[in-house]
């Protein structure tokens, strides 16, 4: 049964704070929020403090990448345990949306489902199927539960986060076109616009990639450096505006898709390194799912990446951004497409109790 939207305003509302990869977000359990759409939007905003840059009256960190919202629910279909809808909750705009998944908060839904009692845990290790809501595609995960108990402690380390963690094993198949589709929405593996060459992919994130060179940097800038450079940011959101069509996603102007990589050669022993914008930031690494479908593009021919690719003779893909590398395994079928991919991920509850949303505002 929903609780009335009303009664958890007023006593607080369940939430797990929780980081997922590299990325922070709050935990809720569908029946703790509004089933009307705009009201559940409107709650989350002013959980989060948005819209504010510093979301100071709020529990968003001001930044996108610590103002996202995972909802999850008992599964309606057969092949999964839990439902799992991820929300951007933007900063400075009031507005959430639901156009994208996000791989780095889906690391932290098989540890919340389980504290949240959607999924009894198995001692030594618990195997979950995830319906992700946002794609319609299943992800299958692997959380460390010695005793019955989700552990956070481990040795696995990923760049972007300090220390050393348990793992949790995602896997996903199915991922072509999770938005557009189709794995290449135009057709083409490149496709030109305002004369600069682009890759239009979606293999579980719709990205626009394009040689860092081609658009007047390195690639090996920072992110705040990137941030600053605001020819840059224009010429970025302009073949974006005009990729968005393209991809069949319409007018992607207040969309989170599609995302915009930038890449060139590999620095650090890689196959590829990225500057990647989600879509307006520069992101401080690189989503999952964006670096699934990065790794997808460096295997087609005539993409954008190919030829800028050092192609490891394994299965392990080394995607280089600004906080390291993170590793992406891609399975191929015998006509070379790929067909699945996974990775290697962390979380950590870092908090559990209530959360009290803000003062409505007026307009």
């Amino acid at each position: 049964m929903l609780i009335p939207a009303r009664r958890a305003m007023s006593d607080g509302i369940p939430c797990l704070w929780m980081r997922g990869g590299t990325s922070k977000g709050a935990y809720f359990l569908a029946r703790d929020l509004p089933q009307d759409r705009a009201a559940m939007d409107a709650l989350l905003l002013r959980i989060m403090g948005s819209p504010d840059a510093r979301q100071i009256d709020g529990i968003g960190g001001g930044d996108p990448l610590s103002s996202k919202v995972a909802v999850l629910s008992p599964s309606m279909r057969g092949d999964a345990d839990v439902d799992y809808l991820f929300l951007q909750v933007f900063v400075d705009q009031p507005l959430v949306s639901d156009a994208q998944g996000c791989g780095n908060i889906l690391a932290g839904v098989g540890p919340a489902a389980i504290e949240r009692g959607l999924v009894a845990a198995r001692d030594g290790q618990t195997n979950l199927r995830i319906h992700m809501v946002n794609s319609g595609e299943i992800a299958e995960a692997i959380v460390q539960t010695p005793g019955g108990r989700v552990s956070y402690d481990g040795s696995v380390r990923i760049d972007g986060v300090p220390g050393a963690h348990a793992p949790i094993g995602l896997m996903f198949t199915g991922l072509a076109g999770s938005i557009c589709g189709t794995l290449l929405p135009t057709g083409r593996a490149r496709d030109v616009i305002d004369g600069i060459a682009c890759t239009l992919i979606d293999n579980g994130m719709p990205c626009v990639i394009l040689r860092a060179e081609d658009a007047g940097i390195s690639g090996t800038e920072t992110p705040a450096e990137l941030e600053a450079d605001r020819h840059l940011k224009i010429l970025l959101e302009t073949i974006r505006l005009q990729a968005g069509p393209m991809m069949g996603l319409g007018d992607v102007a207040e969309k989170t898709v599609p995302k915009t990589t930038l890449v060139s050669p590999p620095r650090a022993g890689g196959m590829i390194a990225t500057r990647s914008f989600i879509p307006h930031r520069c992101h401080s690494s690189i989503g999952v799912f964006a670096a699934v479908t990065v790794a997808t593009a460096c295997a087609i021919p005539g993409s954008t990446a190919y030829d800028l690719a050092h192609r490891p003779d394994g299965d392990t893909y080394l995607v280089e951004h600004p906080g390291g590398a993170t590793d992406v395994v891609l399975g191929f079928d015998d006509r070379g497409q790929v067909v699945r991919a996974g990775q290697t991920r962390t979380a950590r509850k870092l908090m559990d109790g209530l959360v009290f949303p803000g003062p409505a505002r007026a307009g």
